[in-house]
């Protein structure tokens, strides 16, 4: 039982852990506590979404539907580990299961069959939604799967929690079957053992209103292109868009153009007020330098 973690304290528990991380646009301040409440929390549930794509996944959480409005979780996994986070508080992620499952997680005892649904588990758990069809036959990639375990570890680390307190949707309540396709008792066996260790990360890298994730120093990105400016056409504002887009500062629904536009300066003014690069010297900075050229291509693509 533990209060949950602000948004911050999350952010750093998972980049400690290895986690690769993006922030959505509005996600700290995106949650249904006005619905119930949120806390005390005890473990996190893991969920699979139904749908294919990491864009109209990633919405789908975010918004929801009209008669289950988002989040639909705090974080989604990609299929290739990537951690998007959308939520920060109360999410419709689980709704009502067993009351005996939830004092079983809190104990770190062995599950029983959930029965009753008589407890709102939205109040008590941690959600992350993985990108699968849940059909059984729709991969988990060793990248997924991992992030699951990264991410799962790293919460419970931050609380001083032990893997007992990493359960599946259909561990919770006997209406869902997800996660389909990998058995819980194995991914916790994972989160035992690296939460035995110590964490792995940092990954570098963030921005609190926009996105991020995380990268290695290792990485080189592309050669700064001249004649980039806003306002401007130029064929390297497209790989400029889709750096940005990839970080989660620029709308994915945008169309990608040679247009250095006003979307595209808005989403570099928000990238240049989160790490101080002002080439200008003004706080509203729509024009991309050398180094932010650099830090935005290694926190979108860095591995």
């Amino acid at each position: 039982m533990a209060t949950p973690l602000n948004a911050d304290r999350l952010v750093a528990a998972l980049r400690e852990e290895g986690v690769h991380v993006v922030e959505r646009s509005g996600w700290r301040t995106h949650h249904r506590n006005g619905k119930g409440p949120w806390g005390p929390v005890n473990g996190i549930i893991v969920h699979h979404t139904v749908t294919t794509g990491t864009d109209a996944s990633v919405s789908i959480c975010e918004n929801g539907y009209s008669e289950l409005p988002g989040p639909l979780c705090h974080g989604v996994i990609d299929k290739d580990g990537t951690v998007y986070l959308i939520g920060n508080g109360r999410a419709n992620h689980t709704g009502r299961g067993d009351g005996d499952v939830l004092r079983a997680v809190i104990a770190e005892e062995s599950l029983p069959d959930p029965e009753a649904n008589d407890t709102d588990g939205n109040t008590h758990f941690y959600g992350f939604e993985c990108i699968n069809l849940g059909d059984g036959e729709d991969p988990w990639p060793a990248a997924q799967l991992d992030a699951i375990e990264r991410a799962s570890a790293a919460i419970c680390r931050a609380h001083e929690w032990g893997a007992g307190s990493v359960i599946g949707h259909k561990e919770w309540t006997n209406t869902k079957i997800d996660p389909e396709g990998f058995e819980m008792a194995d991914m916790r066996h994972r989160v035992e053992q690296r939460v035995k260790g110590k964490p792995s990360g940092p990954v570098t890298g963030g921005g609190s209103t926009g996105g991020s994730s995380g990268g290695s120093s290792s990485y080189t990105p592309p050669p700064f292109p001249s004649g980039l400016a806003p306002g401007r056409s130029n064929p390297s504002a497209k790989p400029l868009q889709e750096a940005l887009k990839r970080t989660g500062w620029l709308d994915p629904a945008i169309p990608a153009s040679d247009n250095y536009g006003p979307a595209t300066q808005k989403a570099v003014a928000g990238f240049n007020r989160k790490h101080g690069l002002y080439t200008t010297g003004q706080s509203y900075d729509p024009a991309i330098g050398r180094r932010g050229w650099d830090l935005l291509h290694k926190l979108a693509y860095g591995s």
